[in-house]
């Protein structure tokens, strides 16, 4: 599809530019016009209707693409909902009726991997709204958030410690955006924290510190560490643009976002929020 439109972009314009050089030429050379203010408009009229059509040839079939994409998320979208639902009723009525802990362990783990599906499924809810605008502010309070996200992140890292010291603190903001900053943030301190697992999460007077004790960033790092793509280390996993994301939410929403590290004893991330 994009190597045919640029095909044809390429050809327009071409046919665009000899176009244009022969009336010049018609006009200045066969018919030997000296009123240079209606060569002038003439040209522009032409290039004014050439921007144009160029511009339709070039955007209509990216709108199209675009459109045929969101249709394709919004309905698999909505046809992931049941299958998700109906594994979830299903994991809650089995755990009535098991008594064994090896089968218990089982279920446990098939309901967290139906909670990470879950996960995604809002976070491609989340996508598509963003992608149209229709995202809106709400109040919540963010140490019960936070709170979830850390009972959600303790089940897909059992081996890690989470040393969570919270007061109260509501705030008005986008909470799913804000749910996907809180676990790219502490999925990092995991990453990043080798082998000492612990993390430390703190909340007070609407300011947030996600600390870990592992391989931390020297000063030259933590000026690259919002680049896209950029990874202080390139033997984790990832693409590098989590941080990048993260940035761009905050700036967006009014957080203000710093990084504490230093070599061989962590990084500690501070967000501060507006009170509500």
């Amino acid at each position: 599809m994009f190597r045919n439109l640029r095909i044809n972009i390429f050809i327009y314009y071409a046919l665009t530019v000899i176009s244009l050089m022969a009336v010049l030429y018609y006009f200045v050379a066969v018919i030997e016009i000296e009123n240079i203010f209606l060569l002038l408009l003439t040209l522009l009229i032409l290039t004014a209707f050439t921007g144009f059509v160029i511009t339709r040839l070039s955007i209509d079939p990216l709108f199209e693409h675009v459109r045929n994409l969101q249709n394709l998320s919004t309905e698999t979208l909505h046809e992931l909902n049941l299958p998700i639902s109906t594994i979830k009723t299903n994991i809650h009525m089995l755990k009535k009726n098991i008594t064994s802990d090896k089968d218990l362990k089982r279920i446990s783990r098939i309901e967290s991997a139906c909670d990470m599906l879950e996960q995604r499924y809002n976070e491609l809810d989340y996508m598509i709204k963003l992608q149209s605008s229709n995202i809106k502010y709400e109040e919540f309070n963010l140490d019960e958030l936070l709170r979830s996200r850390v009972e959600f992140l303790s089940r897909i890292y059992p081996h890690i410690e989470f040393d969570v010291e919270m007061t109260p603190a509501r705030i008005s903001n986008d909470k799913v955006g804000l749910s996907k900053v809180i676990d790219n943030l502490i999925d990092n301190a995991v990453k990043y924290s080798q082998n000492i697992h612990k993390i430390s999460i703190k909340l007070q007077d609407c300011t947030l510190l996600i600390q870990d004790y592992g391989c931390g960033m020297d000063e030259v790092e933590l000026l690259k560490i919002f680049d896209r793509y950029y990874q202080s280390n390139e033997n984790m996993q990832g693409f590098g643009i989590g941080l990048n994301m993260v940035k761009r939410f905050c700036d967006a929403n009014e957080i203000l976002l710093n990084f504490k590290s230093k070599p061989n004893f962590g990084t500690t991330v501070i967000l501060k929020f507006k009170e509500n």
